[in-house]
């Protein structure tokens, strides 16, 4: 390409053996708005009865679930009570509160799924989740100093963020966070460094923080108090259940969601990259700071089909049932502009994540993430 052609439509993605034009990247990006104008387009009774059939069975199996554990002093009750209600905690997490309170089915018109006033089984409110998540995470995805998901204000994952000496322990509480992952969820929007650099009055930390402890106190009493009085002198047999169905539920989604986005090929952006972003560019940052886990159909549902979290964060708010119409389409089109598309099992790419996590808990600085073509 010539100066003066460069000038008129300049190079502004260069990796490896791609090189891809401002033109490029705008057409890129009306050929994603293309594909899901198409498939929204296309809603209709089939996906309703999906999600309604979907909330049916998990409401089923929490009864089913609840009401085994209230038989736990037999370990077969309590061990099928278990698994039923950890499941329909995974369901509810995944599949339906976080994908209801995307509006993902707000079209509907149906109260029960309505985004403006589910409150889902999470002890971080919903009213938090939606600015911390769907605002700063989704808009500023992967932007470190942005997007308050690069680390959760406690771990290191991109060479962008500056290393001290805490970050050297990561590979050890890391997986205390996963165990924990509804409360870092929870008190994730505090923003803990903003108050102590005066960035944040106490006034908004109190009120929040009021808040947080309102949904606390509703999940604790919920799961560890009512339920478990309302079983007698099987209380312990019950609580046990309860705790074990939230580490559970705590695990899977710290799981699915670090290998969403901290997989060893995922992108990580620097604010400067962002200035003057445009809608393809947009969609091409999306494209390149998430990773997408293979998997059978009711992986997927139990994933939240975030499983397809290029597809998510390309479209946040289409039906999850639709994104695996979309990822072999969505993947053609990356391949057509030489782009990667960062797939593969769990296991491949949960163990990327470990290397990262380990790799920057070190001192350091290697742009060792970007995406290979």
């Amino acid at each position: 390409m010539n100066a003066k052609v460069e000038e008129l439509d300049p190079i502004i993605l260069e990796r490896g053996g791609t090189r891809l034009t401002r033109s490029q990247v705008e057409a890129f990006g009306r050929e994603i708005d293309a594909l899901r104008e198409e498939i929204m387009n296309d809603l209709g009774e089939a996906d309703a009865r999906y999600i309604r059939r979907l909330v049916k069975t998990q409401k089923g199996m929490e009864l089913a679930g609840r009401g085994l554990l209230f038989l736990g002093v037999l370990p077969p009750a309590w061990l099928a009570g278990t698994a039923l209600l950890s499941v329909s905690k995974i369901l509810e997490n995944m599949e339906i509160g976080h994908n209801v309170m995307h509006a993902q089915w707000d079209w509907l018109n149906d109260p029960a799924l309505d985004s403006s006033t589910y409150d889902w089984d999470n002890t971080c409110p919903a009213e938090q989740w939606k600015h911390s998540h769907n605002y700063m995470h989704h808009t500023f995805t992967n932007v470190v100093g942005k997007d308050r998901d690069v680390g959760y204000g406690i771990m290191r994952l991109s060479d962008e963020q500056r290393w001290n000496p805490l970050y050297l322990f990561q590979p050890a509480y890391n997986w205390v966070l996963a165990a924990l992952f509804q409360w870092g969820v929870a008190f994730h929007d505090l923003e803990y460094e903003k108050l102590l650099k005066g960035e944040k009055s106490w006034a908004e930390y109190r009120v929040q923080r009021r808040k947080i402890m309102k949904k606390v106190r509703k999940q604790v009493l919920k799961d560890y108090l009512l339920f478990p009085a309302l079983a007698g002198p099987f209380f312990p047999f019950v609580f046990a259940g309860n705790l074990s169905a939230n580490l559970a539920r705590n695990l899977w989604a710290y799981l699915i969601i670090f290998c969403g986005h901290f997989t060893e090929h995922a992108e990580m952006f620097t604010e400067e990259e962002i200035v003057g972003e445009t809608r393809g560019q947009w969609y091409l940052r999306q494209l390149l700071g998430s990773s997408n886990l293979e998997g059978g159909p009711l992986f997927h549902i139990m994933s939240g089909n975030l499983s397809h979290q290029i597809e998510h964060h390309l479209f946040p708010d289409m039906p999850s049932n639709r994104y695996r119409q979309a990822a072999p389409r969505v993947r053609a089109i990356a391949e057509r502009y030489g782009l990667h598309y960062n797939s593969g099992r769990l296991s491949r790419q949960f163990g990327t994540v470990l290397k990262r996590i380990h790799r920057l808990a070190l001192p350091g600085r290697r742009r060792a993430n970007s995406a290979p073509v």
